[in-house]
């Protein structure tokens, strides 16, 4: 989930900020579900029935976001599949619109979003579906014991107040229009009014007959808490059994055990090798490695000697790049850096060999190399900047002067001067690092890497570093930054008496 995280951000990387984030929910009460069910069948028992008729409508609900572009042309999306722990499936939709497509006003918001209850004489389906789908609680003083109570208020904030037009809030999603017109309906014996609406697209709400929340986030700053929300991963549990729980010493380290939570359709779902989840364009993990520290997989039955004669076995992403970039006219004529390969070529993992691109776009990413590293995190510097290599020592050579190690030939070719590097690797990580591995990171740097100015370097990254302290409204920006420095002490005087 990591990986699908870090890809994810790979595609704000390139195509900006995400505009639009849709869930769909299955619906156990769906047509398609009941009419396949006997009499005295539930729901819950027929798990392979629920998976099916969800996987068929999450391919409806694709068709209309991506090829009939109901909300503009698509440029990027990322998608995955979660299980609640009752086991109805959901769907989590990240889109970024192509350019033309983008809404930079409120008033373009109410063109795809509503937060309010329609009129049941002009349209009564629509007013069906918002009352049985998109009605949230009742919580608060109607209902102290809902769900979504925590320590005495509800942590979705609802019921939320009136407004007379949709605005945009600073960092967060817009207060979408919800007016006070008198309109309310009576749902498990309390009395809801546009308070109390979940935020919906009245065509697919229509359309899929179920939970169907959207919101726009196109002005949301810290976008990674989104796509992390989304990348969190299935659920787990902690356990312990034992056959006299009272008359036993309690050891909490023995009894841990720390296991997934399966639900029966989330077992159906991959039983049936349905996919959890999707991004488009593509991203493609670019081997780094040293020369000759290619990873290399055997089977245990063969013979070292087999294998280390065998030539295909050497070959990588990597090697194969310096390969492609010596002997074809066609990659030299493009003079692409390392990253921009896969723009132009396609990775042919049984054949082992790059081949010119003919079909859909990707995106190329060279793994994550850690300051702490050393020589490869250099390497991946070089790679980042040097356009069509054709070797490993092609990256050493500087005005026709051979260095001996490839932290020289990015100190000559300018790369560590004034901090570049550090800056480099600390504007990458803050895509996708959360802020207190962004302060881990920044302590490594001054550890390995020596900085020459390191005040400047903090300041250059200070408001992502302190971000979750900040955004927690526990603390002021300077006791943000005094309590992320007690932290980093205290783990420091951890580490050493470890």
């Amino acid at each position: 989930m990591r990986r699908k995280y870090i890809d994810a951000m790979a595609l704000v990387q390139k195509f900006g900020k995400p505009d639009l984030f849709l869930t769909l929910t299955c619906n156990p009460n769906w047509p398609e579900i009941r009419q396949h069910m006997m009499t005295h069948e539930e729901t819950h028992n027929r798990a392979d029935l629920v998976v099916r008729v969800f996987h068929a409508k999450l391919e409806l609900f694709k068709n209309e976001i991506l090829k009939k572009n109901i909300f503009g042309k698509v440029a990027a999306y990322t998608y995955v599949i979660e299980f609640q722990k009752r086991g109805l499936p959901h769907a989590h939709f990240l889109l970024i619109l192509e350019h033309d497509f983008k809404m930079y006003e409120p008033k373009e918001y109410d063109e795809i979003v509503c937060a309010e209850l329609p009129d049941e004489h002009s349209n009564p389906h629509l007013h069906k579906m918002v009352v049985k789908h998109m009605l949230h609680g009742p919580c608060g003083d109607l209902n102290l014991k809902n769900v979504c109570m925590k320590n005495g208020t509800c942590k979705n904030s609802y019921p939320k107040e009136f407004c007379h037009e949709t605005t945009q809030t600073n960092d967060a999603y817009p207060t979408y229009r919800r007016r006070n017109n008198g309109v309310s309906v009576i749902v498990r014996g309390a009395k809801l009014d546009n308070r109390w609406v979940v935020p919906y697209n009245a065509y697919l709400l229509c359309k899929f007959d179920c939970h169907v929340n959207i919101e726009i986030c196109s002005t949301i700053k810290a976008v990674k808490y989104i796509y992390k929300y989304i990348c969190k991963g299935c659920d787990k549990i902690s356990f312990a059994v034992t056959s006299n729980y009272n008359s036993e010493c309690i050891d909490e380290i023995q009894q841990f055990q720390s296991g997934r939570w399966i639900s029966a359709p989330e077992g159906a779902w991959r039983i049936y090798r349905f996919l959890l989840g999707d991004i488009k364009p593509a991203v493609i993990h670019l081997a780094l490695h040293l020369e000759n520290y290619q990873p290399i997989t055997f089977n245990k039955r063969q013979r070292l000697s087999d294998i280390t004669k065998n030539p295909d076995r050497k070959k990588t992403m990597l090697t194969e790049f310096f390969f492609n970039n010596a002997t074809d006219r066609y990659a030299q004529k493009l003079n692409l850096t390392y990253v921009q390969y896969p723009d132009h070529f396609t990775w042919k993992g049984a054949k082992k060999m790059w081949s010119p691109r003919q079909s859909e776009r990707s995106i190329g990413r060279i793994v994550i190399a850690h300051p702490s590293e050393g020589e490869r995190y250099y390497l991946r510097i070089l790679l980042s900047k040097i356009r069509c290599p054709k070797s490993y020592d092609d990256l050493k050579f500087f005005n026709g002067l051979k260095v001996a190690t490839f932290r020289e030939s990015a100190l000559l070719c300018g790369y560590l001067i004034d901090d570049n590097s550090q800056q480099l690797c600390l504007q990458e990580a803050s895509i996708f690092h959360m802020p207190y591995e962004l302060r881990r990171l920044f302590a490594t740097i001054l550890v390995y890497t020596c900085p020459n100015n390191p005040h400047q370097l903090w300041s250059s990254f200070e408001d992502m570093m302190l971000e979750d302290l900040v955004n927690s409204n526990k603390y002021t920006h300077r006791e943000a930054r005094k309590h992320a420095l007690q932290q980093d002490e205290t783990r420091d005087i951890r580490a050493e008496k470890v």
